[in-house]
């Protein structure tokens, strides 16, 4: 179920929140819990099933870890990689059987062999919340955290329904105190309000939007399209992922702060960045923490020599490709932001730092190409995109004729101008000045009316991370 549904806004969350406020404290995890499995059997079904067992087994482990005894060493060791093995093995299942028997029966093709292939739906919010429970256990196991008191608090940990889906990715460690107190006032619920009326306007009035600009250009084709056509399409693409995923995050902390909870933050103005450091310092900062903190740092970090840098960094991107989706184009798109990163850290990332005008256009150039690696999974359309950006790098004939480009851009100006401001410090410089007055509170109701009325009058246009 999206948060930005009728059924969500109108009829599953009021109800909730109605049930969560008047329960006793001490109780409210219960409700938080029921609520949770509701929400996750809304959107996914049966797989709930999966979930309640994947709680269960990584608490048991996590409760077999022994970690005052110095001799069980070992034994902790086996059952950590026995919980791994169990947690990524059903990613692995569910994400990317089809993949890579896909990549098996085309190698297999020249000697007509074909091993069939299962029709399997993925679980909702599968990638994020495997992370979470990976977290949890390798935490126990480096004695970061101590294990859940009970399978209550680690299933609230994570089926809690804000971050379930789409995240953002806590630790078990800056949650737990949360699960044990949390403050329920007026001034957390306006607050928690607040923020998810701004979410829920990003999604609604710019991201969908901006997927419709990108979705009347991949109609078109992309052997059709002009020039100026397929650059916007690269920046409506660029901002449609930007305010969708954002707005999802941006809502899920605010349905958080309802209940009391203090969820991570997840992104910090991404656009506006200097380098493509500092864009994945910026952007999905949750999922760049997981990577940092259990793939990057115990493979050595940059403490060990150029080569092993460059090692490990290969591996967080070749992984955060893998994550993001079972197809080429997103082990591409890693690889891309892999080599951009050794490209700063070794060869031109402080001649960049002393300019001021370059280094923005090289990032206005640069994340709208990579967004377009990661929108087209065919990798033939993909190249065929990239000689309508580039035509100078093909002999063949390209479109001249830009009124394809001219309707677009008189259809969607209106919408590119606030996306082009909302990703700016300036929104969030005044909401923040005059976040408590009676002008801001005007604007936001009106926002969340003329929202309802655009959810209303449109089709359900998903999240856009409920497919990773």
């Amino acid at each position: 179920m999206a948060f930005s549904t009728i059924e969500f806004l109108f009829q599953f969350l009021p109800i909730f929140l109605l049930a969560y406020y008047i329960t006793p404290a001490k109780y409210r995890n219960i409700i938080l819990i029921l609520g949770s499995f509701i929400f996750y059997a809304i959107g996914s079904g049966w797989y709930l099933i999966l979930l309640i067992f994947s709680v269960f087994v990584n608490y048991i482990l996590s409760r077999l870890l022994r970690t005052e005894e110095y001799f069980a060493q070992r034994r902790n060791q086996a059952i950590l990689v026995i919980g791994l093995i169990f947690d990524f093995g059903l990613l692995v299942i569910f994400k990317y059987t089809n993949f890579i028997l896909e990549n098996l029966n085309a190698l297999l093709s020249h000697i007509s062999i074909a091993i069939p292939e299962p029709s399997l739906t993925m679980p909702l919010g599968i990638s994020f919340f495997t992370f979470q429970i990976t977290s949890y256990l390798i935490d126990v196991y480096t004695k970061k955290t101590r294990p859940a008191n009970s399978i209550l608090e680690l299933g609230i940990y994570i089926c809690m329904f804000p971050n379930l889906i789409s995240g953002p990715i806590a630790t078990f460690g800056e949650m737990r105190p949360q699960f044990l107190y949390r403050t329920v006032n007026v001034q957390v619920l306006e607050e928690g309000i607040r923020l998810f009326v701004i979410g829920l306007s990003a999604k609604t009035l710019l991201a969908d939007p901006m997927s419709g600009l990108w979705n009347n250009l991949s109609v078109i084709g992309y052997d059709y399209v002009s020039t100026p056509y397929a650059w916007l399409g690269a920046v409506a693409y660029s901002f449609e992922i930007y305010f969708d995923f954002s707005s999802y995050s941006m809502m899920a902390i605010g349905i958080g702060m309802m209940l009391g909870f203090e969820l991570p933050q997840n992104f910090n103005l991404p656009y506006c960045s200097d380098s493509v450091g500092e864009f994945w310092r910026r952007w999905h900062m949750t999922l760049g923490r997981w990577f940092r903190n259990y793939i990057y740092i115990p493979l050595g970090g940059n403490r060990h020599g150029t080569l092993k840098t460059i090692r490990n960094l290969l591996a967080v991107w070749v992984f955060t490709g893998l994550w993001h989706g079972a197809s080429w184009n997103y082990i591409l798109w890693g690889m891309i932001f892999f080599v951009l990163q050794l490209g700063e850290r070794f060869i031109y990332g402080k001649k960049l730092e002393k300019t001021h005008v370059l280094k923005h256009i090289y990032m206005i150039l640069i994340i709208p190409l990579t967004w377009i690696v990661f929108a087209i999974t065919d990798l033939s359309q993909l190249g065929q995109y990239f000689l309508r950006l580039f035509p100078f790098l093909t002999d063949s004939s390209v479109r001249q004729n830009y009124s394809d480009f001219t309707l677009a851009l008189n259809n969607y100006w209106k919408i590119l101008i606030p996306c082009f401001l909302f990703s700016t410090p300036l929104p969030l410089h005044f909401y923040k000045k005059y976040r408590k007055s009676v002008i801001c509170l005007i604007i936001l109701v009106v926002l969340f009316i003329y929202s309802i009325k655009v959810m209303m009058e449109s089709t359900n246009n998903p999240f856009l991370y409920f497919q990773f």
